[in-house]
């Protein structure tokens, strides 16, 4: 089946396609209402449904932002781009989404096909690999804002968690049950400042308790390989950690894998606490204490600011820091 276009809406109602389009958009000052009564039936008798995208690239704006994301199935990440949608949806405007699945490569390709779409803005949690390509599009007047992540301190316009903060008070919460030895499993962080302020917490908290750092106790978890070191190994090494905090989702379900295989009870033979609420953590056997962000807050003042940018191009650079909080829940005792 043809698809109908406004020439065969115009032709059929007896008007120019200009006509036709003043029409589709609003325009009615000059035109009869015997006109628009047959523009009307003839977009109901051909089933015509304007493109939004192709009819507002001959505009200013397009009225659509893109949403690039590394992982769409992640649990914050959802809840992310809903408060992106709800906010978009109370001003008029739509969001395209583009998963990445951590790939620089892809990544790349989505900031061109939205910069092709001459979307209004992007909204990124960027994997760090095209900084200088991002730059170059806010570079062009693209308005970019940045969540999840920051990567180099470089990042103009950026919604983030209180990573140091919420850190800091994980690690006290461990301290106060009496806690000493805390192991700090991580991804690698030296050149990422959000997983980096995780590490500065998790220190700060050790010395103001007057705790000394042990560097046995930082270990480290790939998204492609796993672990560094069995946590099994841990455990029975001479410094064993009394509590794991894990600083990502995927790492605490993992880490839960092993000890549940290797039948180590929580919280009886270690204590956890993770990074990021865990979907449906309360049917949990033991339900875990986690480290509760705000994603559907972050989601909403992202879009919000990029919204704010793309209304005033010349608008001051901002960085806004959402709260976190501890939900205590079943996996961390009190110790001797």
């Amino acid at each position: 089946m043809a698809k109908v276009k406004l020439v065969d809406v115009a032709e059929l109602a007896g008007v120019s396609k200009s006509t036709a389009s003043q029409y589709i958009n609003g325009r009615f000052d000059y035109m009869s209402k015997e006109t628009q009564e047959r523009i009307r039936a003839a977009i109901k008798e051909l089933d015509y449904v304007p493109n939004p995208i192709a009819r507002n690239l001959k505009a200013d704006r397009t009225k659509t932002i893109g949403v690039v994301v590394r992982d769409i199935t992640g649990f914050d990440t959802s809840h992310t781009i809903r408060g992106v949608d709800d906010f978009c949806k109370t001003c008029g405007y739509n969001a395209l989404i583009y998963n990445t699945d951590f790939d620089p490569d892809i990544e790349a390709k989505s900031l061109e096909a939205l910069y092709q779409l001459r979307v209004d803005g992007i909204i990124i949690a960027s994997s760090g690999g095209n900084n200088k390509l991002i730059s170059d599009y806010i570079g062009k007047g693209m308005p970019i804002v940045h969540f999840q992540l920051e990567h180099d301190g470089n990042e103009k316009n950026l919604i983030l968690s209180d990573y140091r903060q919420a850190a800091f008070d994980a690690t006290e919460y461990l301290i106060r049950l009496g806690h000493k030895k805390i192991c700090f499993v991580t991804q690698e962080f030296k050149n990422v400042k959000s997983r980096n302020d995780r590490y500065l917490g998790y220190v700060s908290a050790l010395e103001r308790h007057n705790i000394a750092l042990d560097k046995n106790l930082i270990q480290y978890w790939h998204r492609e390989t796993g672990f560094e070191h069995s946590p099994i190994s841990i455990l029975e090494s001479s410094t064993a950690p009394s509590a794991f905090f894990t600083q990502h989702l995927a790492i605490t379900t993992e880490l839960l894998s092993q000890l549940n295989q290797a039948k180590i009870s929580i919280p009886e033979d270690v204590s956890l606490i993770g990074f990021d609420d865990i979907p449906m953590a309360e049917f949990f056997k033991v339900p875990i204490t986690v480290v509760k962000q705000e994603p559907y807050i972050i989601g909403k003042e992202a879009a919000k600011l990029l919204l704010e940018n793309i209304n005033d191009k010349a608008k001051n650079a901002q960085k806004l820091m959402i709260a976190c909080s501890v939900t205590e829940r079943q996996s961390c005792i009190k110790i001797l």
